[in-house]
């Protein structure tokens, strides 16, 4: 590790594996006897990465879904413990990874201040001198003398946003976190970005929002299950991710700029392959939900569902701009007169954005016998903004004018949409703008 004083962070030949058991009891027996046979299988979350950043330099981490790149900043941030490698930091660090993590739902907001003040080393007196700024940044009234728990999702993620960007770190580190709040908090909380960068700070952060990656990073690094790809200009990396998203990237072993050595890159180069050999309904490319919530009669059940692109890949990483394909399989186990088929799109916060079903579209009011099994497939243009989504499924329908729920999903599939352009709100409006010379008074 040369040149220690100018490095910020440095992990070398990192590594996180966890270990996944068929079952509970396996955990337990191998607890008890210890050196027998194990009985677990390791699960790379990181393998072999290495990694640089130098003070002063922003520094943007991308990858699907699943590639290691919240994983590494928990571990430069210390709240994991890598399984192999080394890890180096030069400089106090505010993480803003998992917003009020570390709040007390009991305490007020005040409380909370110092709570987690306290917890980053500070004193009282200093936090004290930071309070007005933190308050001020929050802008949360007189709720910050009421209990956290009484708090809406977004007066909490104000508060803990808060805290964590007025404690002047050395390093920075950010985990999609720039998106919290309405728009007039992200403008505060992006022109804050912008005055770290000009004072030399360090920053860290992983974003989907490629037009933030490309504006604000000096350099990028690109993860895909664990492996690094390469590193380069914002510009580069961001190519070379688009044709990851689409199974279109070819190892280019001549680059040395881009990619890492010939055995990194076979790492690599097997993980996307085997990544493009599941199954459709092989947790189908799509991150399904494991504790989705569904209710319904049954008269009608969707039994198979998926995300395809506008290649028709199984993937639920769509490019803004885009079309994209809805899917789902429904077996019927009742007449039923006129079956509705619909879904929606919810942001994390759980609003509801966008979403249509088949009696809004006049696309099928016909009846279905038992024992049929339909196909439906609803394809759009995506122009939502960058970020993560939520997809949920149904099939509906009126019995005596009576509206009736025959298999509802909900949150049952993530769709990450990946932008290089993002704008004000939800949509983006796609303008077409033309600014003339009207001439001079």
């Amino acid at each position: 590790m040369e040149n220690k004083k100018e490095i910020a962070i440095q992990v070398e030949n990192l590594e996180k594996a966890y270990k996944l058991y068929d079952k509970p009891s396996d955990r337990l027996k191998e607890a008890l006897m210890p050196g027998k046979k194990k009985k677990y299988k390791e699960k790379y979350a990181l393998k072999g990465v290495d990694m640089t950043i130098y003070k002063g330099e922003t520094v943007g981490i991308i990858g699907t879904n699943g590639s290691g790149k919240s994983t590494i900043l928990k571990i430069i941030t210390g709240v994991l413990n890598p399984s192999g490698g080394d890890v180096y930091v030069n400089g106090r660090i505010s993480a803003l990874l998992e917003l009020g993590a570390g709040f007390n739902m009991e305490y007020n907001g005040i409380e909370n201040v110092y709570l987690n003040g306290t917890m980053m080393g500070f004193s009282k007196k200093e936090i004290d001198a930071k309070m007005d700024d933190i308050l001020g940044f929050a802008d949360i009234g007189d709720y910050v003398y009421q209990p956290v728990k009484t708090y809406s999702s977004g007066m909490f993620v104000r508060l803990a946003f808060a805290v964590a960007i007025n404690i002047e770190p050395e390093i920075l580190i950010v985990d999609e976190a720039l998106s919290v709040g309405d728009v007039f908090f992200q403008a505060k909380c992006y022109h804050k970005f912008e005055e770290f960068k000009e004072m030399g700070k360090t920053i860290v952060f992983v974003s989907h929002d490629l037009s933030s990656i490309s504006k604000y990073c000096d350099r990028v690094v690109l993860l895909n299950q664990g492996v690094k790809l390469g590193e380069g200009s914002p510009k580069e990396m961001i190519d070379t991710y688009k044709q990851v998203l689409v199974g279109q990237y070819q190892p280019d072993t001549q680059d040395d700029h881009n990619l890492l050595d010939d055995k990194d890159i076979e790492a690599a180069a097997a993980a996307l392959a085997s990544h493009k050999k599941k199954e459709p309904q092989e947790v189908n490319a799509n991150v399904v939900n494991p504790e989705l919530l569904e209710y319904g009669t049954k008269a009608a059940v969707i039994e198979e569902y998926k995300i395809t692109d506008d290649e028709g890949r199984n993937t639920g990483a769509i490019m803004k701009g885009k079309e994209c394909s809805v899917h789902m399989k429904v077996r019927f186990f009742e007449d039923i007169e006129a079956p509705i088929f619909a879904f929606t799109i919810k942001n994390v916060r759980g609003v509801e954005i966008t979403g249509t079903n088949t009696m809004i579209e006049k696309a099928f009011l016909s009846s279905v016998k038992a024992g049929s099994i339909k196909e439906i497939v609803f394809t759009q243009k995506i122009d939502l903004q960058g970020g993560e989504y939520l997809l949920s499924l149904g099939v509906t329908g009126f019995e005596k004018e009576e509206f009736q729920v025959y298999h509802r999903l909900y949150d049952v599939l993530n769709i990450t949409v990946i932008s290089d352009k993002d704008t004000v709100g939800y949509y983006d409006m796609n303008s077409q703008i033309e600014v003339k010379d009207a001439g001079e008074e």
